[in-house]
């Protein structure tokens, strides 16, 4: 059994640690520090940190790699036979990388060289692509551009959210990483180099982008409100409080981009091209309800104007 240390910080890295602490011996597990969380924000630990002292690994959380003493502490932790790296957040130095003998192996959710980066689930449900996956990579010092050892592709369904198709990727990923390492220990892989020319980015997402610009189209709207679910969400403004859009889809027709008017029985939302029919909302400092619920309770919304 290879001896491993493991880089993962949210939830989509927990599985992946716990299939390596299945088949391999994990040594430590590198996360980010406890960030503040909640209204009162308390200081809550990363799920991968839970997950490692739950198997009684010991965690190690530097605020930042690249520091001289970050890079010695890493040494400290003796040296394993290669790194893990899932979701980390933090891009890894030529220095750290170049500590175990075997290097570092990513487990990336997308199938590069589309959607390198922080958000390549987003990324995909918002451009409409018909399909995702798994990419297994020999990292080295650039952003998701080291060459390939795996990749495993998943079809994107018309309903899938940030949320199922992050857990979906999740449990795949675990199973790739699996089946890789070990013909990737023993030589039996050749790795890849990536076609750079082909390379799309997903950078970190701010929560302004979930901001719905109704001149856009209905369709790239509910693409949106999909890939932004659970977060950061999407929302308008109505009557000057926000409006969390939580589900909708798409109809044909044309109306004023942001006006909510009434199509063949259902409340719809003008865009750019087509209409936006909204499934469920919830209005700040409320709780979130059907669409028909939300009209019963503030009747005069038919007649609004979102911006």
């Amino acid at each position: 059994m290879s001896r491993i240390v493991f880089m993962g910080t949210p939830d989509f890295a927990v599985p992946i640690l716990k299939a390596l602490i299945a088949h391999h011996t994990v040594i430590a597990v590198v996360t980010q520090p406890d960030r503040p969380a909640g209204r009162r924000g308390e200081l809550r630990p990363p799920p991968v940190k839970s997950a490692a002292q739950d198997n009684g690994i010991p965690v190690f959380q530097p605020e930042k790699l690249r520091r001289k003493t970050t890079i010695e502490e890493l040494r400290s932790l003796g040296v394993p036979d290669m790194y893990v790296v899932a979701a980390f957040g933090q891009i890894l130095p030529q220095s750290v990388l170049d500590i175990p003998p075997q290097g570092a192996i990513n487990v990336h959710a997308s199938l590069l060289p589309r959607w390198r980066g922080a958000a390549p689930i987003q990324a995909a449900i918002r451009a409409g692509d018909s399909e995702t996956g798994i990419t297994i990579m020999k990292m080295d010092a650039g952003l998701d551009t080291g060459p390939m050892l795996s990749r495993r592709t998943l079809p994107i369904a018309p309903y899938d959210t940030g949320q199922t198709l992050h857990d979906k990727l999740s449990i795949m990923g675990a199973a790739l990483l699996i089946e890789t390492l070990p013909l990737y220990l023993s030589g039996q892989l050749t790795p890849e180099p990536q076609n750079d020319s082909h390379a799309t980015y997903a950078p970190q997402i701010n929560k302004s982008e979930g901001l719905i610009d109704w001149k856009r189209s209905a369709d790239e709207i509910e693409r949106l409100v999909r890939a932004f679910t659970p977060w950061p969400g999407t929302y308008s403004v109505w009557n000057g409080t926000l409006l969390k859009i939580h589900r909708g889809t798409v109809t044909t027709g044309q109306y004023e981009p942001g006006s909510v008017t009434m199509q063949n029985g259902q409340i719809a939302i003008g865009t750019g091209s087509g209409l936006f029919l909204p499934e469920e909302v919830q209005l700040a400092g409320r709780n979130r309800t059907s669409i028909d619920e939300f009209v019963h309770g503030y009747p005069d919304f038919l007649s609004a104007k979102l911006g």
